[in-house]
């Protein structure tokens, strides 16, 4: 398989295989003329934040729970904005997008609003996985590059003897256990990311403006990487770069 084809087959992958409907809830509703307050013991006893809100029939916003005191259903609606509705089809990319601006993303389903994500859907299995995958595409891409621009592993040169000595110590467990790896692989993400940003070509082809912008970008991305890895809250700590990979998905891509 040639590099267009393999970039071709990923991005779609990226952008079709990981979809906003498949971490969404469902957006249950209430008719507008009902008090807020059953309302809103319904939505106690149910588990719910939020409900859509009927008028005569159909769904035309939403209300959440700690505003549903008095009144009724319709005094505490609010709108959906046109630009916080995404397709059935919409990605996860376009979903954390709309997170950045909204605190919820909603999905039109057979032409109604019928789902939502929050915050709190951004944990969820499918997303961790997608954040994952990027990140993983990323550092077999400097790696790949650091294999280019320092052959026969010269670019042991560029790193501490410390970091250079857990590189080795991994190496040799890992050969131990019969695994075939070189000794760059066993090198930390931030690290080799460190060694390409001298390079200013290399900092402007991954969109870094400077040397001190490359280590603060990397040293976020590896937090986001420790965190996926060990099931850890990524939104509290890591919401930055999510949004940022999740803007630049189409660059990433390129990278394979």
């Amino acid at each position: 398989m040639d590099r267009l084809t393999r970039q071709a087959r990923m991005r779609r992958l990226f952008t079709e295989g990981f979809a906003a409907i498949d971490i969404a809830e469902p957006l249950y509703s209430v008719d507008g003329v009902r008090e807020s307050r059953v309302a809103a013991k319904w939505m106690d006893e149910s588990g719910l934040d939020l409900v859509g809100v009927r008028r005569n029939g159909v769904v035309v916003g939403y209300a959440r729970r700690e505003n549903l005191a008095n009144g009724s259903c319709l005094d505490h609606v609010e709108s959906f904005y046109e630009s916080q509705i995404l397709p059935e089809s919409g990605n996860l990319a376009d979903a954390i997008l709309m997170l950045e601006k909204y605190p919820y993303c909603f999905i039109a389903m057979l032409g109604h609003v019928g789902a939502y994500v929050s915050l709190r859907e951004v944990h969820k299995p499918p997303v961790r996985m997608w954040l994952f995958g990027m990140i993983t595409i990323l550092e077999t891409y400097i790696t790949r590059i650091i294999r280019e621009k320092y052959p026969d592993d010269s670019w042991q040169q560029t790193v501490s003897a410390g970091r250079l000595g857990k590189a080795r110590a991994l190496f040799e467990e890992r050969q131990r256990r019969k695994e075939r790896v070189q000794l760059l692989d066993c090198l930390q993400f931030g690290e080799k990311g460190r060694i390409l940003l001298n390079d200013p070509h290399i900092r402007e082809d991954v969109g870094f403006a400077s040397i001190r912008e490359g280590k603060q970008r990397l040293k976020e991305i590896e937090s986001l990487r420790n965190n996926l890895a060990h099931s850890q809250d990524i939104v509290g700590s890591n919401w930055s770069v999510i949004v940022g990979l999740s803007r630049r998905l189409e660059t990433i891509m390129t990278r394979i």
